[in-house]
């Protein structure tokens, strides 16, 4: 079974870039990037040192629910181009591991589904959880701060 890294749909960050508020009412904050750590989830590729990027709440989740989780990421201040539904590895997972994590159709975490796990084996630990039924989609988390990074889906 083939998987696809979706980043963040283009509609939603530019209104995030145009000023627009978070998921908490709130506009996005600004900073200049000292180009370590800062992935955007559009493009996802990693803020370059010197530029503009946005620190917003995001809940990647289409309701809210009790499994909905917000939490801060980063975007390019200016606009980007969104990164292409790929089954490579996007360039901004650069840390040693990521959390794992399958969610159902019902958008809550199937529990049992998550681990750490190290960066080089994310697609096939994602190739298997796919592979079950009750899994409809995954989540790759920070495994230090749980900060969503992007979403896999079946191919």
């Amino acid at each position: 079974m083939g998987i696809q890294f979706k980043a963040l749909p283009t509609e939603n960050v530019r209104a995030l870039q145009r000023g627009g508020p978070d998921a908490y009412g709130r506009a996005p904050e600004q900073k200049i990037s000292d180009g370590d750590g800062v992935p955007c989830r559009h493009c996802l590729k990693n803020v370059a040192a010197g530029d503009t990027y946005l620190i917003v709440a995001y809940r990647p989740f289409p309701e809210l629910q009790p499994y909905a989780e917000t939490g801060p990421i980063f975007l390019h201040a200016d606009e980007c181009e969104r990164a292409p539904d790929e089954d490579a590895l996007p360039e901004m997972l650069q840390s040693s591991d990521y959390i794992v994590r399958g969610y159902g159709s019902d958008d809550r975490i199937v529990y049992g589904s998550g681990a750490v796990t190290p960066t080089g084996d994310i697609a096939v630990r994602a190739q298997t959880l796919l592979e079950r039924d009750d899994i409809a989609y995954i989540h790759v988390r920070s495994a230090r701060n749980n900060c969503y990074q992007c979403r896999i889906v079946r191919a």
